[in-house]
């Protein structure tokens, strides 16, 4: 008697776990039950559950506070959600009642906060950190937000350049900059020096000669982010360890500095086998964090964050439909799925980044190892890598028109994809944007979802494409 599909899963990994469950031979996702929104709306379709995301900024809170007060730490934190990871209104709507911060990246961001603020999900007190290559167009538009009253921005530097830039507009009020520190990339990486940030030979003669003459510029931040994330080894330490240097340094020399953002970086679950030890990484960051103030004879700064994927990744999925089975040979066999897999789920084949793919139906049926494909003509549209043995095994069934087909997900796809794959625009092969099921809670805690967008229509494509006119 072969193993179920159901038993492999129990026998390699904790199963059920967080957002993951069985309930009647079907899975569940964070209690949705994902039968019951592929009978009402169909397939194919992204999910975002939006409790997730107040849980995630909510943990995050808390595992920073009690690190603080663990090493009586005089500072506050702030967490700050960067908008790029997920811009859609019911994800920064949803992130801001938690009362978060905002990053921008670039000059159309500043928009997006205009409106959250005619929209009142957002004050003139929110604090809003911008990032990215400051175009002109960008500066100008960071100015008009400060001219309208919204006082707690932070422009950071990212180059001298930019600094000459904004200074040859007339300053009629101090505003408040941060500086980004260049990195010296992994070993491996293409090139020694992130091209990110300001060469850490330059900061303290720009911090003297340009910054602390100017009345009208205050030195408030500090930014500092190792593009390959949080990680508990000696590369990462070792270039926090020396951010931390420098800051101390800099805060010698201007005393308005007050604040320390160590960017994003939080992983998230890309395996049912995925292990981070967040509290001990949190409690590492604050200690170090204090100890370098103390033996350099500064206060410590307030601490901010830029957690972007690990606050709304976990809240997505994209759900297929097996359409049909193909074996190629003796030992290939793939799962054609009913949209593309290069258009919903860009870094899989883009950054071989792994998500956590499961089946949702047929868990006790017997397993084979899976090719899953796309249903484009390129021939980079599949996707062939996973945690068991670098195999993808899913359910193995008969083509029975009396049965339900197979349906999989692919999870914690919240953060990123839409926006690289370019939601509602042109797609390879033409083949369209999914449609999108938002889910959340309403006032007595039951779980409501909602269709925010059909799948993409061929008028809209061919509209884009001018074939209107």
């Amino acid at each position: 008697m072969k193993n179920s599909y159901k038993e492999l899963i129990e026998q390699t990994y904790y199963f059920p776990q967080e957002g993951f469950d069985l309930y009647d031979g079907t899975l569940h996702f964070n209690g949705i039950d994902l039968k019951k929104i592929i009978d009402t709306y169909g397939t194919p379709f992204r999910i975002n559950y939006l409790p997730k995301i107040r849980e995630q900024i909510k943990e995050a809170r808390s595992l920073f506070n009690k690190a603080m007060a663990k090493h009586s730490y005089e500072g506050s934190y702030e967490f700050c959600y960067c908008t790029k990871c997920c811009h859609f209104s019911h994800v920064v709507k949803t992130a801001l009642k938690e009362n978060v911060s905002l990053e921008t990246s670039s000059s159309f961001d500043i928009d997006l906060i205009l409106k959250l603020y005619e929209q009142s999900a957002l004050t003139k007190e929110t604090t809003i950190v911008h990032n990215g290559i400051k175009t002109e167009e960008y500066i100008e538009k960071i100015r008009f937000l400060q001219k309208q009253g919204f006082e707690h921005t932070i422009t950071i530097l990212d180059s001298v350049q930019e600094l000459d830039r904004i200074t040859m507009h007339k300053l009629d009020r101090p505003i408040k900059i941060g500086l980004r520190i260049t990195i010296d990339e992994e070993p491996q990486a293409a090139y020694y020096t992130s091209r990110l940030g300001i060469n850490k030979r330059e900061l303290l003669e720009l911090v003297k000669e340009k910054i602390q003459p100017n009345p009208l510029l205050e030195l408030h931040m500090i930014h500092f982010f190792v593009d390959s994330g949080i990680k508990d080894n000696l590369y990462y330490w070792g270039e926090f360890k020396k951010a931390l240097q420098l800051y101390t340094q800099i805060k010698q020399l201007a005393p308005s500095l007050q604040a320390l953002n160590i960017g994003g970086g939080f992983p998230i679950r890309n395996s049912l086998g995925f292990e981070y030890d967040y509290e001990y990484i949190v409690d590492e960051i604050v200690r170090n964090i204090k100890i370098t103030c103390v033996e350099a004879q500064v206060s410590v700064p307030d601490i901010y964050t830029e957690f972007g994927k690990y606050t709304v990744g976990e809240s997505g999925a994209v759900i297929f439909r097996v359409i049909e089975q193909k074996q190629q040979n003796d030992t290939e066999l793939w799962y054609i799925i009913d949209n593309s897999l290069m258009n919903t789920i860009p870094d899989a084949w883009s950054i071989n980044e792994k998500f956590i793919l499961l089946p949702i139906n047929k868990w006790e049926h017997s397993y084979k190892r899976i090719h899953i494909g796309g249903i484009s003509c390129d021939h980079s549209d599949y996707y062939n890598s996973e945690q068991l043995n670098q195999q993808i095994l899913l359910p193995a069934y008969e083509d029975k028109k009396d049965e339900d087909p197979l349906y999989i997900g692919f999870f914690h796809t919240g953060a990123y994809q839409d926006a690289i794959s370019g939601y509602g625009g042109i797609k390879h092969c033409l083949i369209p944007s999914p449609r999108q099921i938002v889910v959340d809670k309403n006032e007595h805690g039951n779980l409501i979802d909602y269709l925010y967008r059909d799948e993409q229509s061929v008028s809209n494509m061919l509209s884009i494409l001018g074939y209107d006119e």
